[in-house]
């Protein structure tokens, strides 16, 4: 560049200032060491045990997401960078624990760690809700803060030599400039909908099935009603010898103008089916899952298994997918300058048919060359990118 370009840049302010960040919306990841960081209304490992531990629906849409990027076919032109991505970090699958971590939490963190050369050698995902964003003045990003019970251990974004410490990957948040937005707080109210009426059930279940009922005391004449000693008596032994699954259906002994009346479930009561299976379509449609592929009845949109699973493939796998590993490119350029993972779209069995189509296509295209042939195939001089 020119002096007089290079006096030009400054006077106008173009020398690479970037705009100041602001914590303007408190994020529901933001925890409570953090600078200015309040209890956050939504615990993020409450919400993991009650949809992830507990919920099978929840479970199997997570499970269908992050096995399947963890599976997926990918390439490189570097094998080095490949090797790296691919390799499993004490014992967990790289893809398939960053899949995860954006699907409940919508953040991942990557710790790049380096042999004595300076040359990365491992990479691991570390457990989101314990890392936070130190800013800086400007409020970019500074430094990432792992903190676990009293430890607490600070890595720069980088190091003293230039070299990047951390990999941040974030789903977008149209509020938080820190923080990504998961998909587990848009499921949380179905998750607890589907948890509470399986727990309706069950109590149900072990009543032997039937609703609870009203004690009625028929006194005639006697307009007084019971004493309060005869009330709490009765109480007590109603809630020690009648009540609890042990004692569904045993006999019940009245004694003095007592009756015992039963009470039906209201067709809205009875209608606890059709909201669980709401709900489980709500918690598929949060995780980007048809809920086809999780066996829900009654809403069969796609013809068969094979349209869901394309649908699965095109609209939530490829660019989870696609997410990931161009966040890891990006952080690994430093190393890998120009490199690039991507998923082998000739590889996934879901989008065969789609990519036989597409060949038989650009094969039956006259009017197309060789090389423009194999430029819309993805090819290169008769080998894949």
């Amino acid at each position: 560049m020119k002096i007089f370009d290079q006096l030009r840049t400054a006077f106008k302010g173009g020398g690479g200032a970037r705009v100041p960040l602001a914590r303007s919306f408190q994020s529901p990841w933001g925890w409570t060491f953090e600078n200015g960081g309040a209890k956050p209304p939504f615990s993020y490992r409450d919400s993991v045990r009650h949809a992830f531990v507990d919920n099978p629906v929840a479970q199997r849409a997570v499970r269908i997401v992050a096995e399947g990027v963890g599976g997926a076919p990918v390439q490189s032109d570097a094998p080095d960078l490949l090797a790296l991505v691919q390799a499993t970090s004490a014992g967990q699958s790289l893809l398939e624990t960053l899949a995860a971590h954006l699907l409940l939490h919508g953040n991942g963190f990557v710790q790049v760690a380096r042999d004595g050369s300076g040359k990365p050698v491992e990479l691991f995902a570390l457990r989101p809700e314990r890392v936070s964003v130190v800013p800086g003045e400007d409020g970019w990003p500074r430094a990432y803060r792992y903190k676990l019970n009293d430890r607490t251990l600070e890595m720069p974004v980088e190091d003293g030599d230039g070299w990047p410490s951390v990999i941040h990957l974030k789903s977008f948040h149209p509020a938080d400039d820190h923080y990504g937005a998961g998909c587990l707080s848009a499921a949380e109210q179905a998750v607890a909908i589907h948890n509470a009426a399986a727990s309706w059930n069950r109590a149900l279940l072990e009543n032997a099935a039937r609703p609870s009922g009203a004690l009625v005391y028929d006194g005639g004449a006697d307009t007084a009603g019971l004493t309060t000693d005869q009330f709490e008596r009765l109480k007590a032994e109603l809630a020690q010898a009648y009540q609890g699954g042990g004692n569904a259906g045993r006999p019940m002994l009245l004694e003095g103008g007592l009756k015992w009346q039963s009470l039906s479930l209201s067709p809205a009561d009875m209608d606890f089916a059709e909201l669980k299976a709401a709900a489980a379509r709500d918690i598929a449609l949060a995780f980007g899952v048809p809920p086809m592929l999780l066996g829900l009845p009654g809403d069969n949109t796609y013809a068969n298994y094979r349209e869901a699973n394309r649908a699965l493939w095109r609209l939530t796998l490829l660019p989870l997918a696609g997410k990931i590993l161009s966040g890891l490119s990006e952080g690994l350029s430093p190393w890998f300058p120009q490199a690039k993972l991507v998923v082998d779209l000739d590889r996934v069995p879901a989008l065969s048919e789609d990519r036989e189509r597409l060949w038989k296509q650009v094969s039956e295209a006259t009017f197309l060359e060789p090389a423009e042939k194999r430029a819309l195939l993805g090819l290169d001089d008769g080998a894949k990118q």
